[in-house]
């Protein structure tokens, strides 16, 4: 990596800039507090995420500024928490923009159940949603795909699984693009990929995917609340996986791809995870075209999971499925293209968000017409042993972030220094303490994932709320996690 000098202005109580200097086409900034930057500043060594914000700043064609959120921490070539928008003529595709997850996300759903309809209940309902979620390194799933039937989710994405009968059309009215993105090419996902998946679709996977039960424990926003279809004490479920083995080979595939881009079109690269493409080259339209059936293979992932948590809620409670309707579904490990305002205009830029989530603003024709007076709801998933949060976007964010938000708490700590400070027993006996039933397919899922190894969830969701880019709309409390 190479590094420079960090040069940090305050431009307001949440945001801080780094100016435009050196290699820099634009200048790099930081929604966060003095706390946020204090911690990133003392982190920042070989590894340093304000680095990698500042590498990804130097890259050709970004506008307007290279982007950072509240739970920012290092990733491989972008920061996590990182946005970056493109020009669609002169600049670039990156594999480090997206991650190697591709189209990791959140769904929340919304019950009819309350906290006490699950009260005494809590032990049944975890070990049905053990007996029927499949999740773990490796696992495998209900559904055994061919060739040809892999090529078809990649095209269609959640609607694909829906006409296999997992889910209703409802649901899919409720994701982030119906559940399917444009451009989407087969052909351009290799073989490995496919087959490392024909049998992961409708599983949760490992490391930090989870299916949480919550509560919602306070309103801050009525309006928003009313259009979400959220009141206190109300049983939600959030569903946190990506796109599994395939996700994973795409972005080892393109890496190689888009290192020999750079070198073929003389593209000066800062660090090696950040190689890229020209949007409109070959390898770059191949890159997009293979994350696009990627992010449909998440949402068909997504999709099954949905349904098989009905399962295990219908054989734990006894509650009818169609008692469990999908709030909202949302990304963050993505690149779309998208129109915003620049500079006075509509443009169309190529918006990469990496461990960060579209968060649009009031108005916006591709959030459902049910929230679309109040904004797009943004799902901030939290730790086992704290708060998650429904938010959502304002058009200062429009303005702001290319309508983006964080993603989560944001990584404290390495998962190997957790694993050597939490043990998994202890934070299990915690976490029941706290009212917190945890079931996982491994100890280290726990240690891994231990709520310490996080970030204070509050400071950084206050930090965003603060700087005005999301508004708190309801804090859920965690009741039952499934760990992969």
């Amino acid at each position: 990596m190479t590094t420079a000098k960090i040069n940090l202005v305050r431009r307001d109580q949440y945001i801080f800039e780094i100016p435009k200097s050196g290699e820099m086409n634009v200048p790099a900034r930081i929604y966060t507090d003095q706390a946020g930057i204090d911690d990133l500043l003392e982190s920042a060594g070989e590894w340093s995420a304000l680095q990698q914000l500042v590498n990804v700043a130097c890259l050709p064609g970004i506008q307007r500024a290279a982007l950072a959120m509240a739970d920012i921490h290092p990733g491989y070539g972008f920061p996590i928490g990182g946005v970056g928008a493109f020009d669609p003529t002169d600049g670039v595709i990156s594999v480090a923009g997206v991650g190697f997850d591709i189209n990791c996300g959140v769904r929340t759903l919304r019950t009819m159940l309350t906290r006490e309809d699950i009260a005494g209940k809590e032990d049944r309902l975890a070990d049905k949603l053990m007996e029927h979620v499949p999740a773990g390194l490796g696992s495998t799933g209900e559904l055994r795909l061919d060739e040809k039937e892999i090529n078809n989710v990649l095209e269609k994405g959640a609607s694909y699984a829906v006409g296999l009968g997992y889910g209703t059309t409802d649901d899919l009215g409720f994701i982030e693009s119906s559940g399917k993105l444009e451009g989407a090419d087969p052909s351009a996902v290799s073989k490995k990929a496919k087959q490392r998946q024909m049998k992961q679709v409708g599983t949760l996977g490992s490391g930090n995917h989870y299916v949480e039960v919550q509560y919602v424990d306070e309103i801050f926003d009525q309006d928003a609340a009313e259009a979400y279809g959220l009141q206190p004490g109300q049983i939600t479920i959030m569903l946190h996986t990506g796109s599994r083995a395939l996700g994973h080979q795409i972005g080892t595939d393109y890496l190689q791809t888009l290192e020999a881009a750079s070198k073929k079109y003389r593209i000066p690269i800062r660090e090696r995870e950040l190689v890229c493409a020209p949007i409109n080259s070959p390898e770059g339209k191949a890159y997009y075209s293979a994350v696009m059936a990627g992010a449909n293979c998440a949402f068909a992932n997504r999709q099954v999971l949905t349904h098989l948590i009905r399962e295990a809620f219908e054989d734990a409670l006894g509650t009818p499925e169609e008692d469990i309707e999908t709030l909202y579904e949302i990304a963050h490990n993505t690149v779309k293209f998208e129109q915003h305002e620049i500079d006075g205009a509509m443009k169309d830029v190529l918006v990469h968000r990496k461990g960060a989530t579209r968060a649009f603003g009031p108005g916006r024709p591709e959030i459902p017409p049910r929230y679309q007076h109040v904004g797009q709801p943004v799902l901030v998933g939290g730790t086992m042993g704290t708060s998650s949060y429904i938010l959502r976007g304002t058009d200062f964010g429009m303005d702001e972030t290319f309508g983006s938000a964080l993603h989560g708490a944001g990584r404290a700590m390495s998962r190997r220094a957790a694993k050597k400070q939490y043990p998994a027993k202890s934070v299990t006996h915690r976490l029941r303490e706290l009212g917190v039933t945890v079931r996982a397919h491994g100890k280290h899922a726990i240690s891994e994932e231990a709520p310490g190894a996080y970030k204070d969830i509050e400071a950084v969701i206050n930090a965003m709320h603060g700087s005005g880019i999301v508004q708190k709309v309801a804090r859920l409390k965690p009741i039952v996690c499934l760990k992969g």
